[in-house]
């Protein structure tokens, strides 16, 4: 029996397949030029974080290429500089690594649901920019994606997830209170990308309130950063401006918001 698709669904399909031929034959050239890759995925929860991870790992050779999401630190990790952890997971010569969030927990859920003290999390803000600058220093390839969502959006994503038995895992006490929190989460993004949106390490921010335009201009916007053999020229990797769009822009959106001369 023919299964019946949208043409938005069949065309979107169709574009991601592209897409994602194209991440192949870069994970190529990174292995083959022996290039460090790492790609960081930040946001608000129920963002899409981990489906756009999802698409573009779907095809990639996991020998080259693979995701690090760091549960709670352990007791021990507690004591250690709170850099350490994540640094022992960065890229090595030949591979891709997605980070599906980072260190930025210092910059958002820590923060604001007290998870560390004012003390941390301003000296936080003051080492990661050289923390990173250290990174790109040493030839890393640093991309940083901050997936952005409307509260209403969240909402009927946290509901979703809460009535569909095949996302109810997703849910976690952390959720619950991310709506009430909301304007602390917006103050803490504000602070957050004010100290890390650096020449060095620029800050792309994506609106992800349809899944699957942020998924396809996120992996645009990773092809557009390279050169690499057999690259298309038939594919137009120009992000839509309107989804895609460069930190800077987005701390004087949240500047208005914060002094209440813009409500959305």
């Amino acid at each position: 029996m023919p299964v019946w698709k949208k043409e938005c669904t069949l065309n979107y399909e169709k574009e991601l397949k592209t897409l994602q031929m194209e991440l192949l034959k870069l994970q190529n050239h990174v292995k083959k030029k022996g290039l460090k890759v790492l790609i960081i995925f930040e946001g608000r929860d129920a963002a899409g974080k981990g489906g756009t991870i999802k698409r573009i790992m779907e095809h990639l050779n996991p020998r080259g290429a693979r995701v690090v999401a760091l549960g709670i630190p352990s007791d021990v990790e507690k004591t250690q500089w709170y850099f350490q952890r994540y640094t022992t997971h960065l890229p090595s010569g030949g591979e891709i690594t997605l980070f599906d969030r980072s260190w930025y927990n210092r910059a958002g859920v820590e923060p604001v649901m007290g998870f560390c003290t004012e003390e941390e999390h301003a000296r936080f803000l003051h080492e990661v920019p050289f923390y990173e600058e250290m990174q790109v220093g040493s030839g890393t390839h640093l991309i940083k994606f901050y997936l952005t969502i409307s509260k209403e959006e969240q909402a009927k994503r946290f509901h979703e997830r809460q009535v569909n038995p095949l996302k109810n895992y997703k849910i976690s006490p952390i959720d619950i209170k991310a709506q009430e929190l909301w304007d602390k989460y917006t103050i803490a993004k504000y602070a957050m990308l004010l100290a890390s949106h650096t020449e060095a390490a620029p800050w792309t921010i994506v609106n992800s309130d349809i899944k699957k335009n942020a998924r396809i201009n996120v992996i645009k916007h990773i092809l557009s950063s390279f050169e690499y053999e057999g690259k298309s020229s038939k594919i137009d990797l120009t992000p839509d401006q309107s989804i895609l769009y460069d930190g800077g822009k987005e701390i004087i959106r949240l500047e208005k918001l914060i002094s209440g001369k813009e409500k959305t």
